[in-house]
């Protein structure tokens, strides 16, 4: 009498992520969430950055200021010669302080309190790399699931792929058996540049450090360009969580997220070879 409603198309679940990858992917989201917290309230102890070896307090490359103007304070942020006003965010949130409370952990005002916050969830952090990386290269996981393959290289291919994210237009069927080239990249550069390059920096920072490691400071060109890559190389992780997640939720949250957490992904048969 309804007539005949048109049967839904087989769902194939796969095998997408395995528990090692799952295990240290949740205590990573924990640690670095801690650690960028925790970070801006050290950096709230001295809002500034500077390339080379010393501070020079009235030359620095980024700092976030309180001025008063007209008897109050206004927040202003300096990214070179250029000065913007950013009130109830940087420089000044109804305190004098770099970044806002809500932004900080712990909220209030604790150089101390938030090194402790740091440099315990800095050892979580670095043990769960040290495991990624070990179960990745012995399982082949990096191998497999994030080299670049033949077919995803040429430029006709990267084109593509371009234009599917800027539409939010993802892989669909077999395609989606594979991570796309833009993810691979990436979580290549993620796991193999930033996240090494915020570990090393920060260990350039430690005076404890310096007497054994000064050739990995004279690298970065000094302990205050450590402390700016360190500071960038932190921002740039933040940005890819940003993206990431929302391109989790515009791919289709539920599926994702349930991969990450049983290993299981869901593919629609009917849309095999379609991409």
């Amino acid at each position: 009498m309804f007539g005949r409603q048109r049967a839904r198309p087989p769902v194939e679940m796969i095998r997408r992520h395995s528990l090692a990858t799952r295990l240290t992917h949740w205590t990573n989201v924990l640690a670095v969430l801690v650690l960028l917290l925790s970070g801006l309230q050290i950096f709230n102890a001295h809002p500034a950055l500077y390339w080379g070896e010393a501070s020079r307090f009235s030359d620095p490359w980024i700092a976030m200021v309180a001025a008063e103007r007209g008897g109050e304070f206004v927040g202003l942020t300096r990214i070179g010669d250029a000065v913007f006003e950013t009130t109830g965010v940087l420089g000044f949130s109804g305190e004098v302080r770099g970044f806002p409370a809500w932004a900080t952990l712990p909220s209030y005002r604790s150089l101390a309190d938030g090194r402790r916050w740091h440099f315990f969830f800095a050892w979580v952090f670095v043990i769960n790399l040290a495991i990624y990386l070990a179960a990745g290269f012995l399982s082949g996981h990096f191998r497999r699931d994030l080299l670049p393959e033949r077919d995803q290289v040429g430029a006709r291919h990267v084109l593509r792929e371009i234009a599917n994210h800027a539409r939010l237009r993802f892989p669909k069927g077999a395609e989606a058996r594979r991570y796309n080239l833009i993810q691979k990249l990436t979580y290549l550069v993620v796991a193999f540049v930033l996240l090494p390059l915020m570990l090393l920096t920060g260990l350039s920072m430690s005076p404890a450090f310096g007497a054994v490691g000064y050739g990995l400071i004279e690298l970065f060109g000094g302990r205050q360009s450590a402390r700016t890559l360190h500071f960038i190389s932190a921002a740039l992780i933040a940005l890819f969580v940003v993206v990431h997640v929302a391109m989790v939720f515009a791919a289709g949250a539920w599926n994702n997220i349930r991969a990450m957490v049983t290993g299981r992904f869901a593919i629609r048969r009917e849309e095999e070879g379609r991409a």
